[in-house]
Order: structure tokens, then C-alpha cells, then sequence
């Protein structure tokens, strides 16, 4: 048990798009709207992809990108939230926090498909290099 559960963890952080398409397929079986499954799907994956990004980087490249990450999301924090009370004077948590998150989301997907790809196209190059 412990070595399927090891297992399933490994592919998960290896390939996060499944866990978004596990926990979207699980959020509308139970009948959350579309848009708020996305959403659900989309928390539960920028989690993932905090610790997928910096291991494709660092398996790729031996890069150790984490701390450079956790500074990225600070500071974006800091800038939403800058943002946000320039705009609105007054700082909503909850609103604020499901905006820098979603915000994270995007750019560590970004990051992760742009990873694959560049991985992918280094993969192709160094095989017709040695042929």
C-alpha cells in the first residue's frame, strides 16, 4: 500500500494536468458548477505545481529554482495586494488571496508547459546529436 501510494504521488507531481483532471472530474460528478469546479481544479493544482515546476527544472537542468519560486509568489502577493488597496482602499482576504492563487496558477502552468516543451525539444536534439 505504501508503495502504490508512493507511486501515485510521484506521477502526480511528475504530470500535474492529471490531478486537474481528476479533481475537475470529481468536482462536477458531484454537481459543483463548471466554473467552480475549474476553480477547484485550479487550487488543488497550483499546490501541485509548486513542487512540480522546480523538479522539472532542477531534473532537466540541476537547477534548484525553489527559493527563486517562494520569492516570486511573495512578491506577487505584494503586488496584488498593493494593487488591491490603491483600488478598493479597503482589503477584502478572501478575494485577494483566490486572486493571487489563480494568479499562480496561471504562471506556474505556464511554466510547467513551456518546461515540457523546452524538455521535450532538449530530449529530441541531444538524440539526433548522438545518432
Amino acid at each position: 500500500m505504501k508503495d502504490f501510494l508512493h507511486i501515485v504521488i510521484s506521477v502526480i507531481i511528475f504530470c500535474p494536468i492529471l490531478l486537474f483532471i481528476i479533481v475537475y472530474a470529481i468536482s462536477r460528478k458531484v454537481n459543483i458548477r463548471g466554473t467552480h469546479a475549474f476553480g477547484a481544479a485550479s487550487d488543488v493544482t497550483t499546490f501541485c505545481l509548486f513542487f512540480s515546476v522546480p523538479l522539472a527544472i532542477s531534473v532537466l537542468w540541476g537547477v534548484n529554482v525553489g527559493a527563486f519560486l517562494v520569492m516570486l509568489a511573495i512578491i506577487l502577493a505584494i503586488i496584488f495586494t498593493y494593487i488591491d488597496w490603491r483600488t478598493k482602499r479597503e482589503i477584502e482576504v478572501k478575494p485577494l488571496l483566490r486572486k493571487i492563487w489563480r494568479f499562480l496558477f496561471l504562471v506556474l502552468s505556464a511554466a510547467y508547459i513551456l518546461i515540457c516543451i523546452v524538455g521535450m525539444i532538449q530530449s529530441v536534439v541531444e538524440y539526433l546529436h548522438s545518432v
